[in-house]
């Protein structure tokens, strides 16, 4: 049974030092429904979230997230051009812990409602570009997990190999996942801090700009292609081209391989859905990914924008390679 707003209220008390709360709504629950929330005001009218996870997947995913935020230290929050919630306290309830943060405003952004163009799309491009110019240093000292290029690739293919042995994904896919793993052009990057969880529901937007950004627990250093893929869930492909022109502008990024690679992971989210399904043993989901996945075969196969290979012009100039490593040695000793 869910807790109360209002018993949710009294474990902010506990957690945080000198907390009165003047008053206490219902929060959403989450992405995945896997918490218990509130929306707490302080006599001093500042706004909390308290949240308890109801299961352990959520605790789990929490405790990631509260490593990640306490490693946002306020030199690298300074660097961000949006808002990062901060941990104000915690109290154990029930074998867990309800854990209490300082809101974040803005409005919730919907994939579907995103505009193509300037405004909102361009802002995300820029946010994420901002968290992909952090210095990695922060990442190494707080511990936070590192991913060089072959890690990302083995990774990826493990997903492909367990993907092939259920059996029902098309031999198509198949062979252009696995000619796109040969590909040694497509995994040559330069890792970047990654916030490793990005959707839509993560960027908070005011005025059509992203205001906050919020879940942090896959905070680490890895192919920044991983906080790209989702857009290209959005229902028009402007829109994705808007926020990686204007990403790739505020990096100044010789990455001519990240959109590929992007268009890789997304794929392989339905190899995901589908690896869920058979763990669950849930033949409704394994139907949907199969189905979502013979539709894949129909799009790149009369697309040829959804190609995985490489890029092969123009050819990187030396400035640009000069520029490449530049930025990866600047982000070792930053």
């Amino acid at each position: 049974m869910a807790r109360s707003h209002l018993t949710l209220a009294a474990l902010a008390t506990s957690a945080v030092d000198g907390l009165e709360v003047r008053q206490a709504a219902p929060f959403g629950s989450g992405t995945h429904g896997d918490y218990d929330s509130a929306v707490i005001t302080s006599t001093d009218g500042r706004h909390f979230i308290v949240r308890v996870p109801t299961s352990e997947r959520a605790e789990a995913e929490q405790s990631s997230d509260l490593v990640s935020l306490r490693a946002l230290s306020v030199g690298i929050r300074g660097r961000l051009p949006f808002e990062v919630s901060r941990f104000a306290g915690q109290t154990p309830v029930d074998g867990t812990r309800a854990v209490v943060y300082e809101f974040v405003y803005g409005d919730p952004v919907q994939l579907g409602a995103i505009p193509a163009g300037e405004g909102l799309a361009t802002s995300i491009g820029r946010a994420i570009a901002a968290i992909h110019t952090l210095p990695t240093s922060f990442i190494v000292d707080a511990g936070l997990p590192q991913h060089s290029p072959h890690d990302t690739l083995r990774a990826s293919v493990t997903i492909m190999d367990r993907a092939s042995a259920t059996n029902l994904v098309p031999a198509a896919l198949l062979g252009r996942w696995e000619r796109a793993s040969e590909d040694s052009a497509l995994w040559q990057f330069v890792p970047t801090v990654v916030n490793g969880g990005l959707t839509a529901e993560s960027f908070l937007q005011s005025g059509g700009s992203v205001s906050a950004v919020v879940g942090w627990q896959g905070l680490s250093v890895d192919d920044p292609a991983r906080d790209l893929f989702w857009l290209l869930g959005a229902p028009s492909d402007a829109v994705a081209e808007s926020a990686l022109d204007a990403y790739q502008l505020a990096r100044g990024s010789v990455d001519r391989q990240i959109a590929q690679r992007a268009r890789l992971y997304s794929e392989l989210e339905l190899a995901k859905w589908l690896l869920h399904g058979a763990q669950e043993r849930n033949t409704e989901i394994v139907d949907d990914a199969v189905a979502l996945l013979h539709g894949l075969v129909d799009k790149v196969e009369n697309d040829m924008n959804q190609n995985l290979s490489h890029n092969t012009m123009p050819v990187m100039a030396v400035d640009e390679v000069e520029a490449m490593l530049d930025e990866r040695d600047r982000r070792d000793d930053a």
